[in-house]
């Protein structure tokens, strides 16, 4: 951010060109590259580790007061999608942290990164004091956001909930005394006191006050729709909305947007459905906050909004996950008044360098577009989904909800990087189990949406390989074997 000439440096500029330092990174990526190629495939755990692993986990479980959902302790060290764990197993990760590894285990590039920033004075970041990391970082999104929206300013955060907690402020100060918020049914928030209360999760909120007016707005239903014609279906959601705001005249301070649902389900809807909302919100003077905590980066474009050529109607925009920072963006019409937005930390040096450089490398990757990186991996791994219901239909049987009439209409769905399919119904047990078995067959990863339940993916697609998917579906069809 700051270009200093080679007569006006300072020391941490000398110390950042020192070739001493150059030297030693360059000596710690050659050691990480030679290691990260011992592991090829995936394998069982060593046999004279795996006690003191059980030890480990327990150990863990104790200390959070509860067992862990996998019994998972990473060893550090992977390579690209596989990752080892410290019993020395290896498994396929398509989970990736619920999507923040994007680039997957021992990527060289975002490591280089943050073994730069690591030499800096001081490790997290302040709003009071602040190096210029977190200022590059900044930029870095506002540049890539601000070409196709009205966003020009960001405020960094620690957390995708913190993210979504300065949002609201931020909807709340505009539209005062307006104190109502419209999410879409299923929703995820974050965990927070408020964003629990906001998400759709009853089971998130669980014994907390309940302080927050929140009213609930379908999401877009694939079978609904068909069943009753896309616009009937369109008119009767924006009726609903209409009817809030009738109800709660001016009291909405925001609708918030997930334009491809996270833990709802990676539920769809096409653009007319959302533009259809986000008129009536227009309308109505309440705030447009696009909720991309999970979607950043994964879809056909960076932002969800370019996907569906919405930026024009976004006010707030929240972010985190593969960004690695977390941050809220906004419009100069909704730049809040000093002192609404503060906090101790901002971030840490290292997290700021390596999402500068994961924006940097997707706005310069072939991951977008029709036949981009993001799509092809997609029809890779819909591919494996047909062919592996070809196989076992009886794994496959109608979504319960379908049968009632509602929901998605197909067992395999998502855009992009966002990836997920539906075995045995969706009913929840067995598809809870169904993460469990993949696991111990050497394949990680999770579940999302409510009624039905699916399999869910968020694999690292900035490295893997499309010749992967097959070898990653025999694990996963092992898997799903010891549940049918």
């Amino acid at each position: 951010m700051i270009q200093a000439s080679s007569a006006a440096m300072t020391v941490g500029d000398r110390l950042r060109q020192s070739p001493s330092v150059h030297t030693g990174v360059a000596s710690i990526l050659g050691e990480l590259r030679s290691r990260s190629a011992e592991i090829r495939d995936i394998r069982a755990a060593t046999p004279g580790l795996r006690e003191p692993y059980e030890a480990a986990i327990a150990r863990a479980g104790e200390l959070r007061g509860r067992g862990l959902y996998y019994p998972y302790i990473g060893s550090g060290m992977g390579n690209g999608a596989l990752v080892e764990l410290a019993d020395g197993s290896v498994k396929w990760d398509m989970i990736c942290g619920i999507g923040v590894h994007f680039f997957g285990h021992c990527d060289t590039d975002l490591i280089e990164a943050a073994l730069f920033a690591s030499i800096e004075d001081v490790v997290k970041h302040g709003n009071l004091q602040t190096n210029a990391a977190a200022f590059q970082f900044a930029d870095a999104l506002v540049t890539e956001a601000s070409r196709e929206s009205r966003l020009r300013h960001c405020f960094l955060s620690t957390g995708g909930a913190l993210a979504n907690e300065n949002a609201l402020k931020i909807c709340y100060q505009k539209h005062a005394p307006a104190s109502r918020v419209m999410v879409f049914k299923d929703c995820f928030m974050g965990r927070t006191n408020t964003m629990a209360q906001l998400g759709d999760g009853p089971a998130y909120r669980q014994g907390l006050p309940l302080n927050v007016s929140v009213d609930y707005v379908p999401f877009y239903d694939e079978i609904a729709a068909e069943r009753m014609g896309q616009k009937r279906f369109i008119d009767m959601v924006v009726a609903h909305v209409a009817s809030l705001i009738e109800r709660y005249p001016r009291q909405h301070a925001c609708f918030v947007f997930e334009l491809l649902q996270g833990e709802g389900g990676f539920n769809t809807a096409p653009r007319e459905f959302f533009v259809a909302l986000m008129d009536v919100c227009k309308a109505g003077g309440i705030a447009i906050w696009d909720d991309e905590i999970q979607t950043f980066g994964r879809l056909d474009r960076m932002f969800a909004y370019e996907t569906l050529d919405l930026g024009d109607y976004i006010d707030v925009l929240s972010l985190g996950k593969m960004s690695h920072a977390c941050a809220t963006l906004f419009t100069p019409e909704y730049n809040p008044k000093s002192g609404l937005l503060s906090g101790t930390f901002t971030g840490e040096t290292v997290s700021f360098a390596v999402g500068t450089r994961v924006i940097e490398r997707l706005r310069d990757s072939d991951a977008y577009g029709a036949d981009g990186r993001h799509a092809r991996h997609h029809r890779h791994f819909v591919e494996q989904v047909r062919a592996l219901a070809a196989r076992h239909p009886d794994w496959f049987p109608a979504p319960k909800s379908a049968l009632l009439q509602t929901g998605a209409k197909d067992i395999v769905g998502g855009r992009g990087g966002m990836m997920r399919f539906t075995p045995f119904g969706g009913e929840k047990d067995r598809v809870l189990k169904a993460c469990h078995a993949c696991y111990d067959e050497g394949v990680i990863v999770f579940y999302c949406g409510h009624d039905p339940y699916h399999l869910r993916m968020l694999p690292p697609l900035g490295v893997m390989r499309e010749e992967d998917w097959p070898r990653v579906f025999e694990v996963v069809e092992r898997g799903l074997a010891r549940i049918a």
